[in-house]
Formats: C-alpha cells, sequence, structure tokens
C-alpha cells in the first residue's frame, strides 16, 4: 500500500501540469511579489508583536457598549487575530515562501 502511495505521489510531482501549477503559484522576483509576502505574512505579526495587547484591550472595551451586529462582529474578530499574539505559522509560511521566491 505504501508502495503505490509512492509512485502515485512520485507520479503527480513528475506530470507537467503539476509543475506548471507550482510555477503559478510560486511569487514573481519583482517589487510586488516581495512586497506582498512581506505585508500578508510579516506585517501583521509585526503589529500582533508591538501592539496586539492594545489592540484586545480596545476592542475588549467596545464589546462593552452596545453596538450594531457588524461592528460586534468586527470587534470580535479583532480579539480573535490579536488576542494570541504571534504566529508562528505565519511567519514560517513567510519565510517559505522568501526562500523559495529567491531559489
Amino acid at each position: 500500500m505504501r508502495h503505490k502511495i509512492k509512485a502515485k505521489a512520485k507520479a503527480i510531482a513528475q506530470n507537467p501540469n503539476t509543475q506548471k501549477v507550482l510555477q503559478d503559484m510560486k511569487p514573481q522576483k519583482n517589487f510586488w511579489g516581495i512586497s506582498g509576502v512581506v505585508l500578508f505574512f510579516f506585517v501583521p505579526e509585526i503589529i500582533a508583536f508591538f501592539w496586539g495587547a492594545d489592540i484586545t484591550a480596545y476592542a475588549k472595551g467596545e464589546l462593552l457598549t452596545p453596538h450594531d451586529f457588524l461592528e460586534t462582529q468586527y470587534y470580535e474578530l479583532l480579539i480573535m487575530l490579536f488576542e494570541e499574539g504571534v504566529s508562528y505559522f505565519n511567519l514560517a509560511i513567510g519565510i517559505a515562501l522568501l526562500v523559495w521566491l529567491f531559489f
């Protein structure tokens, strides 16, 4: 069974369509490719590291006052995003994409 799975995975990896899709997913080596990785993976973690506790405290304080449904959901989302602090998983994905970008 393990041999069949390994053979199937090897066939998928060597398929030209799979290789084309993988190349299409790779960020481009230009300003927009690099800045996209930095903006989506590193900047939110820097914000969470420095101001995560302040943002969470603000959102919890705002939840004490009555708001409409969308504002309440917004503040709950802020709490979910910044309550835990830095996401090392997100940083690892960003580093992996930057390494993949230059190799």
